[in-house]
């Protein structure tokens, strides 16, 4: 009696196992090709909806000025996130866009918060009386301006500084002080260009 081996039973005579093999190669592959192509489809969805709803929701800048440097460079152009602050609340180191009362809006980073006391001593911020927790680059001051003693924020009033303390007026300065939460507009979320710096905004040194 002959001994068929069984790899040999299962498949008819016309297949040989080399046959066989690559044909099972080339359905892996195809499938492979269809998870990434799935993949791929879902990020492109995903990036569409988000910027959808913050330009229904929100809106696009262009940033004016040094005083978001490193972080934002003059002619930026950003996306604002208004859902952001429609549905929730400011957040401690938002970079987040408020009218001025009367000229315009602006763009400066939240530091100190509803409630808390925020004092600037020994070039550094102190929030009720302990100091601020953050990257290097965030949390030295040399010019204290009325910080220089303690500010007490309402309820509603926010505490924001510029990322480029040297060249920035925010509310260090009687002409913006603190800053009502009625003000606040919403939050940069994404550079759109130039595009060799595409993508969500940071604080320096860590992820936002």
């Amino acid at each position: 009696m002959k001994i068929v081996p069984f790899f040999h039973s299962i498949i008819p005579a016309y297949y040989s196992p080399e046959v066989v093999l690559v044909e099972f190669r080339q359905e892996s592959e195809t499938k492979k090709l269809h998870a990434a192509v799935h993949w791929i489809v879902d990020i492109v969805v995903t990036i569409a909806m988000a910027c959808y709803l913050v330009y229904g929701f929100g809106g696009r800048i262009e940033v004016n000025g040094s005083s978001m440097k490193p972080v934002l460079e003059s002619g930026d152009v950003i996306l604002i996130n208004r859902l952001a602050y429609d549905l929730g609340k400011p957040k401690r180191f938002d970079i987040a866009l408020f009218s001025r009362d009367g000229s315009g809006t602006n763009l400066k980073r939240i530091i100190g918060l509803p409630g808390e006391t925020v004092q600037i001593k020994d070039n550094r911020i102190y929030i009720n009386g302990s100091l601020l927790e953050t990257t290097s680059e965030l949390s030295y001051v040399t010019i204290a301006g009325i910080a220089e003693f303690p500010v007490e924020l309402g309820d509603d009033e926010y505490f924001l500084l510029g990322d480029n303390r040297e060249s920035s007026e925010d509310s260090r300065f009687p002409g913006i002080g603190s800053v009502n939460r009625s003000r606040m507009i919403g939050k940069a979320w994404l550079r759109l260009q130039p595009f060799s710096r595409f993508g969500r905004i940071t604080i320096p040194g860590g992820n936002e």
